[in-house]
């Protein structure tokens, strides 16, 4: 059985009309942790649109999560970025919700209806990333590092195959930069959840090491296991 839940073949990367990349042949397998990295401006982000269905895919094949890129189409995005869970440098939380209440927000959103199951669901993700305490907080009250474990809890409502987490840790200091990822390396260990991660610190590179993909000269170029 095939395990990858991406799949990119001969894949040029588009803005617009403009090339951004060429010659991308990329797989991410079920449960695996990679890094996209990448100068700014390199493509990094614009990959990531094209794997949730921001950016069309124009020229070559891929696949993310049986979803075929080229045959996206308003109908069925929604239904690819449920199985995706979806990760930025800002936290983009709503500050007028507590922690509690941003998270049934997006259920609800997606069609969930059963309070009870809503409930159960909540508090699950959020003793996934050790937030339990903080059911009833306002995102005013928590640290930044809190704030991006809420938006990592919101991602994981719809249980996903695939995080895509671009910059996460870009707002944070370096020690709590390293919780974040431990807590999504620990998110693959025990959910198998895939997590793909985007950054230019290459310092969590060092300290985390895992297979990295760059970008580069408008190429990507898989490093597999990691040499700095």
């Amino acid at each position: 059985m095939d395990q990858a839940i991406v799949k990119l073949r001969d894949v040029t990367v588009y803005q617009g009309d403009q090339s951004i990349l060429s010659s991308v042949h990329m797989d991410v397998r079920a449960g695996e942790f990679l890094y996209l990295v990448g100068k700014t401006g390199s493509g990094k982000s614009s990959l990531l649109k094209l794997l949730y269905g921001a950016l069309p895919l124009k020229q070559g094949t891929g696949t993310v999560c049986g979803f075929d890129l080229a045959r996206l189409n308003r109908r069925n995005i929604p239904h690819l970025r449920r199985e995706l869970g979806i990760v930025f440098q800002d936290f983009n939380l709503l500050e007028d919700r507590s922690v509690s209440d941003n998270l049934r927000f997006v259920l609800r959103a997606t069609n969930w209806k059963d309070k009870s199951k809503i409930e159960h669901r909540i508090q699950e993700v959020l003793k996934a990333v050790d937030l339990e305490e903080k059911t009833n907080a306002q995102p005013h009250q928590l640290s930044g590092g809190e704030q991006q474990r809420v938006a990592i809890a919101r991602a994981l409502l719809n249980d996903p195959q695939l995080l895509i987490a671009d910059e996460p840790t870009g707002n944070l200091d370096p020690e709590t930069s390293d919780d974040i990822i431990l807590l999504l390396r620990r998110l693959v260990s025990e959910q198998g959840t895939a997590v793909l991660l985007a950054t230019h610190d290459y310092r969590i590179l060092e300290n985390f090491p895992s297979r990295i993909v760059r970008c580069a000269n408008g190429l990507i170029f898989d490093d597999q296991e990691m040499e700095i």
